[in-house]
């Protein structure tokens, strides 16, 4: 592989890794491993400018955006900080921000790098009016009603405290260690799957639709910046103490550092100490402390220059590798784990691994009764990153090898082009897979049946009222076949029935998305369901017309394809189409022909309506949406913090930018 291919492979795996972190919540590597290779592409690009590409990860800050909640626009932008690793890169920050004060006298504010979701609060007249996720760093998910659940969120400052007008104050929502493992227990009770660790448990939560969940789920939160036209103090140090005293909570462990050994100090006393903390942390802040002089400092076009973080190494320990057994998921990932003799690790006792994968297990060279390395990743994952080879001896097992064949059914194992996981190809008759298809089918955020869980699926199968072990069999079940009358539990299986048949309702994207088809993801669904109407064209389609739509690719196309080739998954369609589900798209009535034969890229962020209503209008008036600006795009719908590669492209091209009111003048007056 020569530099411009590893560039290219680097850019798609940090888009790759971004989007887990940000959008899924499910990160498949450390903070380290992303931030080595960040490192390695910020190098790489540096070497070959004349590779430049607008839309690299270096230029960017990961998205936390979703679909679920209103896009809201930062006043200010909410920028990353420069990371480190070690105490050398550490005193070349101060030695830069000693060259760029000129010999000034400066001091550094020390705070705990807390490892939740970032998030600023807007006040109002002492009122919180406004609370915005990080996002893209430009602009944010409002989740206002979730955060107002948050006890150590002032809603209302005490009118006694002398703060501004209007101020913003940003901060990190937290999960505490026991709200986490409480979490965790009752979620592994009930067969869900469990979180990685707190900051993803916060991140979903704070995303949840259901703010009695958020409130349940006792989030907390601490405050460390304070912004805005009119802050009380100098420093930065003073504003945090002063919103402390306005009612914020604000962590008691910030200090100042005159010298670079006192913020080493301050280093080695969290390292160890903060393992008593009752909340996750993964480092420590360094600020400039002085307001004035961070404005001379300034940015960089990703972050400021007078802030860096300086991240702990995760704890590891040594232990011997007893065996290796593989489990199979819902999806027929067959995932290895290693079964070690118990060590203790950040706190608890650890006695398995993830090894993730084959090709990690090659580059371990991994052996029975070896001794490993083992570190938590994220402080509550743990997996083998190295193996002590000097301690092998004469008594060493054999070499661990991947399987060939599924565990459960004896199917032999595929691995898919671009994918570093196995899988069982069986998955219209592998049991593990068959339940996990049908809990797939009622989740929430599928067919939302949500009186049918992991325990009731196993006892219709056990009771054998599955008979094509397939979620079509749900629609046939009656209250008699899951109990008798007067019985004790009449009501719960009343909720089972009502649920399923309140489920016919369900849209067709959602119905498409239940069916589990590999690679074919929420928003996947929602765009191949738009693109073709309903199930029979999506069935009928050929590899061109799917490639034809948004954000479908080759792997994607020839999944559908091979999905929709098989009889039994023919089968089980039909029946659901039987049973009354959706299978089609209701009928949209055309307001106008106004856009018909444009082609429309919807950028920014909108006053008037949100970009996913944007987007229905300009179907309703005879237009397409397109996610990207090329030479066929008619106009870009330009909101408040269009991207500026997004701006460069489209004028490079001499293609029209188009604002909200002069867009919605346009339909207005094609409608009158």
């Amino acid at each position: 592989m020569n530099e411009s291919e590893r560039i290219a492979y680097l850019r798609a795996a940090l888009h790759h890794h971004n989007h887990l972190y940000y959008i899924e919540n499910k990160p498949e590597i450390s903070d380290i491993e992303f931030d080595h290779l960040m490192h390695e592409l910020q190098q790489l690009e540096e070497k070959h400018p004349e590779l430049h590409d607008p839309n690299s990860p270096t230029a960017r800050v990961g998205s936390d955006l979703s679909n679920e909640f209103q896009t809201v626009q930062h006043t200010r932008p909410m920028l990353s900080l420069g990371n480190t690793y070690n105490r050398d890169e550490l005193a070349e920050f101060y030695n830069r921000v000693t060259e760029g004060l000129e010999g000034q006298p400066f001091q550094i504010a020390c705070e705990l790098k807390f490892d939740g979701v970032s998030i600023s609060l807007i006040y109002e007249q002492g009122k919180l009016v406004r609370a915005v996720t990080r996002g893209d760093g430009v602009s944010g998910d409002d989740v206002t009603e979730n955060v107002r659940t948050i006890r150590s969120i002032p809603l209302a400052l005490p009118s006694s405290t002398n703060y501004p007008d209007s101020f913003e104050i940003r901060g990190e929502i937290l999960m505490p260690w026991q709200v986490f493992e409480e979490l965790n227990r009752e979620r592994e009770t009930k067969g869900e799957a469990l979180f990685a660790n707190p900051r993803n448990a916060a991140a979903g939560t704070l995303k949840n639709k259901n703010s009695v969940v958020v409130a349940n789920r006792k989030l907390d939160a601490y405050l460390y910046y304070l912004l805005g036209e009119n802050i009380p103090k100098s420093s930065h140090f003073d504003n945090m103490n002063t919103a402390r005293s306005w009612g914020f909570k604000v962590s008691d462990t910030n200090m100042l550092a005159n010298t670079l050994e006192e913020m080493y100090a301050f280093i080695d006393h969290w390292d160890q100490a903060r393992r008593e903390l009752p909340f996750a942390t993964d480092g420590i802040v360094f600020k400039v402390n002085n307001i004035q002089q961070q404005e001379i400092l300034g940015f960089t076009a990703k972050s400021p220059r007078w802030a860096i973080a300086y991240k702990f190494q995760a704890e590891r320990a040594c232990t011997r590798l007893n065996d290796v057994i593989f489990q199979l998921g819902r999806t027929g990932a067959v995932t290895p784990v290693a079964v070690m003799d118990p060590v203790q690790l950040s706190g608890t006792i650890v006695q398995r691994a993830s090894l993730h994968n084959a090709d990690i297990i090659n580059n371990l060279d991994l052996h029975i009764g070896d001794f490993v390395y083992v570190e938590k990743a994220g402080e509550i994952i743990p997996q083998i990153i190295g193996v002590e080879t000097s301690r092998r001896d004469v008594n060493l097992g054999p070499k661990v090898e991947f399987l060939k064949n599924c565990p459960e059914c004896g199917s032999e194992l595929v691995r898919y082009p671009g994918e570093a996981a196995h899988y069982c190809p069986n998955d219209t008759g592998c049991l593990p897979q068959l339940k996990g298809r049908i809990e797939h089918f009622v989740s929430r955020d599928a067919m939302n049946i949500d009186s049918v869980g992991p325990e009731t699926i196993e006892m219709l199968f056990n009771q054998g009222l599955l008979p094509y072990q397939d979620a079509a069999d749900l629609y046939s079940l009656r209250l008699s076949d899951l109990c008798t009358p007067r019985s004790t539990r009449e009501k719960s299986c009343r909720k089972i029935i009502d649920g399923i048949h309140a489920s016919l309702q369900t849209p067709f994207d959602r119905v498409l998305y239940a069916l589990g088809i590999r690679f074919v993801g929420k928003v996947v669904a929602k765009q191949v369901a738009r693109h073709f109407k309903n199930i029979q064209n999506i069935r009928q389609a050929t590899l061109d017309e799917l490639l034809a739509v948004d954000g479908v690719g080759k792997i994607i196309a020839e999944s559908i394809i091979a999905y929709f080739n098989k009889p039994e998954n023919q089968d089980f369609v039909e029946r659901l189409t039987l049973a009354g589900l959706q299978m089609e798209l209701p009928e949209e009535e055309k307001l106008s022909e106004v856009l018909s034969g444009k082609s429309i890229v919807i950028s920014g962020s909108f006053e008037k309506h949100s970009r996913e209503e944007y987007k229905v209008l300009i179907e309703k008036h005879g237009g397409k949406n397109v996610s990207s600006i090329s030479k066929k795009t008619t106009f870009v719908l330009a909101g408040e913090g269009m991207g500026p590669s997004k701006l460069q492209k489209a004028t490079s091209l001499g293609i029209e930018i188009v604002s909200e009111n002069d867009f919605l003048r346009m339909l207005s007056d094609e409608s009158e």
